[in-house]
């Protein structure tokens, strides 16, 4: 069997996708913005499945639009082998992150169909609703509903994260208007829908690239927990409120800060990542002194149990500052997934593909979490990595080299092949 993925193909289907955006011309790159049911997602959705249903493939789509594009094997009473990925975008990103493996999946069933394989287990391409947390303020909703990890229910009342208040609207109002309709408890996938998941990715990293290694093997995702903290002390004037009455609530933030960044490195696991990304001062005028600062906390770990005894330590210093400062601090879990492992034998499949090829290849942790973290909760899994220029991801300079993606879409194709014709 002679696997040929379509280099020049690939390449032109990721430039019309990126096509499809809301964004402005970008001078370092091609920009892209595809908020979730948007009208430019919505175009992108449409072309996808017009290029899906002409390779003779079938497609379906469930109550949040997640998109099943299917090609049936001989027994399609197996469990399927799947692959996937996104093609949302967070506002001014680029143009290969997720959609690399939307259409590189493709290529690869198609490279497949080509070169007369006949699957005897059915291979299923999926495309992911909402992996991008930008509109409703949590990332991978739709294989979150898939693999039952989020309550339907708790979902169709999440609001859009960017709207005022009074009128931002849900997520069941959002999805109806884009013609998405049902219950979502329908979306949730049986246990044993898949045999074998597999998702072809940039390494949003720059160790690939670094090392001079065209393939990543993921063998675990790391997973985050995100909190919100809330410091409250004494506001007044910044002239007449004397230095020794203050109870300054954003120095009590910076210290919480370095608190988080000094506990991460302690743990001296490369995996252990901690961010504060947002800090939203009140009432934020600058002869005013803060009397409220309400901080965000992203971190991260393949060790649940480690990624917690960083928290435990941050808490620790908690009590000094509230103590020391004589301010109040409260502390709000958003959320907290679980790391993935990645199946031995699908890793396995992937290496002696590789190998059959001389392809060399880096087995390594994502570190970024992908819809295949959730797709573990159902399904052994494993990703794919491809080299992007400089590790740079979520930005109009993303790029990544078209035989990169096409020799991605190739160990994508080789890999399903083996693993759909397993009994």
């Amino acid at each position: 069997m002679q696997i040929q993925t379509d280099e020049s193909r690939l390449l032109s289907e990721l430039r019309t996708l990126a096509t499809f955006t809301g964004a402005e011309p970008s001078d370092n790159g091609t920009a892209v913005t595809r908020i979730v049911f948007s009208p430019d997602d919505l175009r992108a959705r449409a072309w996808l499945k017009e290029l899906a249903t002409g390779e003779g493939f079938t497609v379906r789509e469930d109550a949040v639009g997640n998109t099943f594009i299917r090609w049936q094997g001989t027994d399609p009473s197996l469990p399927a082998v799947g692959t996937g990925s996104h093609t949302d975008a967070i506002p001014h990103a680029g143009m290969y992150d997720g959609t690399v493996g939307v259409l590189g999946g493709l290529e690869a069933l198609r490279a497949l169909k080509r070169s007369g394989f006949q699957p005897r287990r059915s291979i299923e391409l999926v495309m992911f609703t909402s992996e991008e947390p930008t509109r409703f303020g949590i990332g991978c909703i739709g294989s979150r509903l898939l693999s039952g990890t989020l309550d339907p229910t708790r979902a169709d009342t999440l609001r859009e994260a960017n709207e005022p208040s009074d009128s931002a609207r849900t997520l069941a109002q959002v999805r109806t208007e884009a013609g998405f309709s049902g219950p979502l408890a329908s979306t949730v996938l049986p246990a044993n829908h898949y045999h074998a998941w597999i998702e072809l990715h940039i390494e949003q990293g720059p160790l690939l690239e670094r090392e001079q290694i065209p393939v990543g093997i993921v063998t675990s995702i790391a997973a985050p927990a995100s909190y919100r903290f809330t410091i409250t002390g004494l506001g007044g004037h910044a002239g007449a409120l004397l230095m020794p009455d203050r109870r300054d609530a954003l120095c009590a933030a910076a210290e919480l800060i370095l608190s988080i960044e000094r506990h991460a490195l302690a743990t001296k696991a490369i995996d252990t990542v901690a961010t504060v990304g947002t800090c939203d001062v009140h009432p934020g005028a600058v002869n005013s002194v803060p009397s409220r600062v309400t901080l965000q906390l992203d971190i991260r770990d393949t060790d649940p149990t480690r990624r917690e005894s960083v928290m435990q330590a941050v808490r620790r210093d908690i009590e000094d500052l509230r103590q020391r400062r004589q301010v109040t601090i409260a502390e709000e879990l958003i959320n907290a997934d679980q790391p993935a492992q990645c199946s031995p034998h699908i890793i396995e499949v992937l290496e002696a593909t590789c190998k059959a090829d001389n392809i060399p290849y880096k087995k390594m942790v994502s570190r970024a979490y992908h819809d295949s973290l959730f797709m573990a909760r159902i399904a052994p899994i494993s990703m794919i990595f491809i080299p992007c220029r400089n590790g740079v991801s979520h930005r109009p300079d993303e790029f990544a080299a078209p035989a990169d993606i096409a020799r991605g879409a190739y160990v994508l194709a080789a890999a399903l092949a083996q693993l759909a014709s397993e009994l």
